[in-house]
């Protein structure tokens, strides 16, 4: 016999996968699926007539559907008030998605999608100490562009991300780094006074995004907007920067569509969740 032509390559899906029809869909999982995720929306739980009436499937299915995530601790039942209420063991398991979550992994398709979009240098960049510290860059394909190696630190006031991370901090965190850090100039561009920060950090919040109109380095410009957590916290920012020549401040705000986009992708891809703002 020849081994070799009776070895099987190790498959991920069996042939024909990419047929996403109902033919090739568990009903019976679907609504099973359905019912988790309604039920894991729900803060308060819900008893199981409301369940079954809110999602339009009958009260005997919704129970069998129940006592089935129940014996994986994937949902409770309070016998106190009668409610069905998330499980412990889903946390678990998101949990484990968390731990094989890494931003930057996850951030490189999308920052090479922006590069394309915009034609400028993509940048991901966290808060590190009071700097921020670029961890990921996705070059533009110009001979002329903005270069941020990983690795790279950049005062927080100045820099695209910076302020689109400043913008999001409580207050009280925001004076504290201020009062520790200063607002040292680097052009004449930057923003060195707190009355003049807070009211550029002001619009940030207002639209969305944050720019760095030449204020870390002459002849340059950056649009960046935050990136959230499953907490909503803004723990990274996304960026395109480039040189005023081709960053025009109406090619920015074009940008800054495609930059917004980018970070809430990112914030969804890595279990994220969007802040509320409140109306303007």
């Amino acid at each position: 016999m020849d081994i070799a032509k009776n070895e099987r390559k190790p498959r991920g899906r069996p042939r024909g996968w990419a047929d996403k029809s109902d033919e090739n869909t568990i009903k019976s999982l679907d609504r099973a699926l359905e019912i988790f995720e309604y039920l894991s929306g729900l803060s308060g739980g819900e008893t199981l007539s409301a369940l079954a009436s809110d999602l339009g499937q009958a009260p005997a299915t919704v129970y069998r559907v129940l006592l089935t995530l129940e014996k994986r601790r994937l949902v409770e039942f309070s016998p106190d008030d009668q409610r069905w209420h998330i499980g412990s063991h889903a946390f678990v398991i998101g949990a484990r998605f968390l731990r094989r979550t890494s931003l930057v992994e996850r951030a490189r398709p999308i920052m090479r999608r922006l590069m394309e979009a915009t034609g400028e240098t993509a940048n991901l960049g966290i808060v590190q100490s009071s700097a921020v510290l670029f961890v990921s860059q996705v070059e533009t394909h110009a001979s002329i562009r903005a270069f941020f190696p990983p690795g790279t630190l950049s005062p927080l006031h100045a820099s695209g991300i910076g302020k689109a991370l400043l913008a999001e901090m409580p207050a009280e965190r925001l004076d504290r780094v201020i009062a520790t850090n200063g607002l040292a100039a680097f052009t004449a561009k930057t923003l060195t006074t707190h009355k003049a920060l807070a009211e550029d950090l002001d619009r940030v919040r207002a639209r969305g995004h944050a720019i760095d109109d030449e204020e870390r380095t002459d002849g340059m410009r950056c649009v960046a907007a935050a990136i959230f957590d499953v907490h909503g916290e803004a723990v990274a920012g996304i960026s395109v920067s480039g040189p005023i020549t081709r960053m025009s401040l109406e090619t920015t705000t074009r940008h800054a569509a495609a930059v917004m986009a980018a970070a809430g992708e990112l914030t969804d891809a890595i279990g994220g969740a969007r802040p509320v703002r409140a109306p303007a």
